[in-house]
């Protein structure tokens, strides 16, 4: 009787920020025109009703992710739905980003990592990091963190994510069982999001907003920046963010047990007892080995860039069900509710982006800064990347935000480098939204941690970044011979 009026009792928390986020959607929908946003040469951008139901929309997305007031994926779907019924955008194009290439790619990138695990690579590969980093638990978050952000170096960091992830199941299943939550589990999986964030910038292979970028760049600027060139001055803050999460994870997750005795032995015996490598193993290697080799040669070879990556990483899954690694069995283990989280924020984000309501809060922010102090200029561009690269695609937030800050720039005397440099920290790591980033999203999937504190440790981790930015700004960069000042 106690139990059944329990399940009956109403969540008022719940229905509160269910309503609070329709109201702030209808609220800024049906709200008197806003000014226009001006930029420095006198440019006006009108924010249009469609653009006002774009901010409606963030708002309320942000509201129901934060306080997860419905399943992530299901909140997705009301993005869709909002853009719809008010005819913000047409459905077509509303529901088509659900399938855009991006979804696809990270739809492949979790195919690649249930092969390994379903073939016992990452158990392998888990047993032999464990034999090498031993039993103390600080050391295995720093392993698993240095061996995410290595991969980064070559491979896009949501395929990294999707990899790392079922190794760092298996190990927490040695140190406390697999449904068990944890602090050491909540660190292992916050940490590895963070961290493929912060190994993305280190190289053009880690993500395709540092291609894009340079494209503005050359546009703007009249100057390319080489592959590594671009490398140079990210290395060194991508490997300072991996220790500085390291540590953010030791306070604020720290291990329930400071060391795990027998695990080193117990990693080597079970690694003894798994044999030698199978035929599946080796060949789902060499299949993501070559899709990998790919990608990569897509950087140097013109030719091949003309391919589309998310159809090349497709490639790998269809090979994995023909050769019948996997089964339908598996298809229906795929987290559709992590699929569906991307797909809403792709559509949120082509609808600030279309609605040009983006390119409208662009604007009004950088131009606050016209006369601000170069510093204060440059750190601005970096903040607002951060934020807004939480709500839209990475690619999105540079596109809106670089060539607005680097037609700003001139009548600061800053350099456009800095700008260039800058923007892109800031826009490969955001820390405190699931929908930033895809490797946030796969972390989620552990179900180690609520999206409430992703963002409370999340804001930890943007202000720390921020300090490595003003560090690298002010100090790092001058020294190692990037232009600053005009």
């Amino acid at each position: 009787m106690s139990a059944s009026r329990a399940s009956d009792k109403t969540d008022w928390k719940r229905w509160f920020f269910l309503l609070l986020g329709v109201g702030l959607f209808l609220g800024t929908y049906y709200s008197s025109p806003w000014p226009d946003a001006v930029d420095p040469v006198g440019k006006h951008f009108v924010l249009s009703r469609e653009g006002k139901g774009a901010l409606g929309v963030f708002l309320l997305a942000a509201t129901w992710w934060i306080f997860e007031v419905l399943p992530i994926g299901i909140t997705s779907l009301a993005i869709g739905v909002f853009q719809t019924l008010f005819f913000i955008r047409p459905a077509k194009e509303v529901f088509g980003n659900f399938m855009d290439p991006s979804v696809l790619f990270i739809f492949g990138s979790i195919v690649i990592g249930q092969v390994c695990t379903k073939t016992g690579l990452t158990r392998r590969m888990a047993y032999l990091m464990l034999s090498v980093v031993g039993e103390r638990t600080s050391m295995i978050y720093l392993g698993s963190f240095a061996v995410t952000v290595l991969l980064t170096h070559i491979m896009a960091h949501t395929a990294v994510a999707a990899t790392i992830f079922p190794l760092l199941v298996a190990i927490h299943t040695l140190y406390e069982g697999y449904e068990a939550k944890t602090r050491f589990g909540k660190g292992l999986f916050i940490g590895m999001a963070y961290v493929a964030g912060a190994g993305s910038i280190i190289s053009l292979l880690g993500a395709a907003r540092g291609a894009v970028a340079i494209g503005f760049f050359r546009d703007i600027a009249g100057r390319s920046i080489s592959f590594f060139e671009y490398s140079y001055y990210f290395f060194p803050i991508g490997w300072l963010m991996m220790l500085l999460i390291w540590g953010l994870m030791m306070v604020v997750c720290k291990p329930e047990r400071a060391t795990i005795p027998g695990l080193k032995q117990k990693a080597r015996e079970l690694l003894k007892e798994m044999g030698p490598t199978s035929g599946h193993e080796r060949t789902a290697v060499l299949i993501i080995l070559a899709c990998v080799g790919m990608l990569a040669l897509q950087s140097f070879f013109p030719a091949l860039a003309k391919l589309n990556k998310s159809a090349i990483l497709i490639v790998t899954t269809l090979l994995f069900y023909v050769i019948k690694i996997l089964d339908i069995s598996d298809l229906e283990e795929i987290p559709w509710n992590i699929i569906l989280l991307f797909s809403g924020a792709m559509s949120m984000g082509l609808c600030l982006w279309e609605t040009e309501a983006a390119k409208w809060l662009a604007v009004n922010w950088l131009t606050i800064f016209k006369k601000a102090n170069w510093f204060v200029f440059v750190m601005s561009i970096g903040f607002f990347v951060m934020v807004m690269t939480n709500f839209i695609m990475n690619v999105a937030a540079i596109a809106i935000s670089l060539p607005v800050a680097l037609v700003v720039a001139p009548y600061l005397g800053v350099a456009p480098e800095v700008i260039f440099y800058a923007a892109l920290v800031t826009a490969g790591m955001p820390f405190m939204l699931l929908i930033g980033a895809a490797p946030n999203a796969i972390a989620y999937n552990s179900k180690q941690f609520t999206t409430q504190e992703f963002f409370i440790y999340g804001l930890l981790a943007s202000i720390i970044l921020m300090g490595v930015l003003a560090f690298a700004v002010y100090f790092l960069w001058p020294l190692m011979g990037m232009p600053v000042k005009l």
